[in-house]
């Protein structure tokens, strides 16, 4: 998310949100990529202000670095194209620390690894990950989950969207039997007036090779801020910055082992 075909696209922005934090005058400057439609890791309010967990870590992370940020909504399948081609300087929207995507950017540490887990409407027959063979699965493109139903749901009828909140409706609406993502990102849905339809069916055991050590921040080959933010997670965690930023979201650890 870690948060899910999304239509490459030119990077469009959704919302900028500006803030000194503890800046100093000469200190630098960053602007952030993220995918606004992934709550609550990261949405826009009414306001048109982009908000979520990964916005306030990202947030701290920048008032540990003394430095400057600002944050671009951009969509996910053209994410890290943009940021090789230096519309902004990092990504930090739930992105999974993956072999394939090493290859074409460095990430910092993790700063939270949660497990993909699956959600069915209330009414399901299906009681279990046996169940789904032969069923339709909404997932979101170009996301470990994705990957992870094409590896071990392979029994399955995989259907892709480009946004979350597209196989929400699917699912909602009779369209697929089931979904995988995050587990927070369903928790977080089927808690909602707008997930009341679904349930989730369980947790799935974490493939590293498919969803990696946790979610990282991505910069660019070889940029020297990849040791900054290794520093400033740690900072944020020593100082107790982190846990007050994770109990402003969820009452459970999300940082994982």
């Amino acid at each position: 998310m870690f948060n899910s075909t999304r239509i490459f696209a030119a990077a469009s922005i959704a919302a900028m949100s500006l803030f000194a934090g503890s800046a100093m005058a000469d200190g630098e400057k960053y602007v952030i990529g993220t995918d606004s439609t992934y709550p609550p890791f990261e949405f826009v309010d009414a306001s048109g202000t982009i908000q979520g967990f990964d916005i306030d870590i990202a947030k701290a992370l920048c008032a540990e670095m003394k430095a400057e940020c600002s944050f671009v909504s951009t969509d996910w399948d053209g994410i890290i194209p943009a940021l090789n081609a230096k519309k902004f300087d990092m990504i930090v929207s739930s992105m999974s620390i993956t072999p394939e995507r090493l290859k074409l950017v460095d990430f910092s540490n993790k700063y939270y690894n949660t497990p993909p887990a699956i959600a069915v409407p209330k009414d399901s027959k299906i009681t279990d990950v046996a169940g789904l063979k032969g069923k339709v699965i909404g997932a979101q493109t170009s996301t470990t989950h994705a990957n992870y139903a094409e590896k071990h749901l392979a029994d399955t009828e995989l259907k892709l969207y480009p946004t979350a909140d597209e196989y929400k409706l699917d699912v909602s609406s009779g369209r697929v039997d089931a979904v995988i993502d995050d587990v927070v990102v369903l928790s977080e849905w089927v808690k909602s007036d707008a997930g009341a339809c679904c349930k989730i069916l369980t947790t799935l055991p974490v493939d590293k090779e498919i969803n990696g050590e946790g979610a990282g921040i991505a910069i660019r080959k070889g940029d020297p801020l990849k040791e900054k933010l290794n520093t400033a997670i740690a900072a944020i965690r020593a100082s107790g910055e982190y846990k007050k930023i994770q109990d402003k979201y969820f009452d459970f650890d999300v940082y994982g082992e």
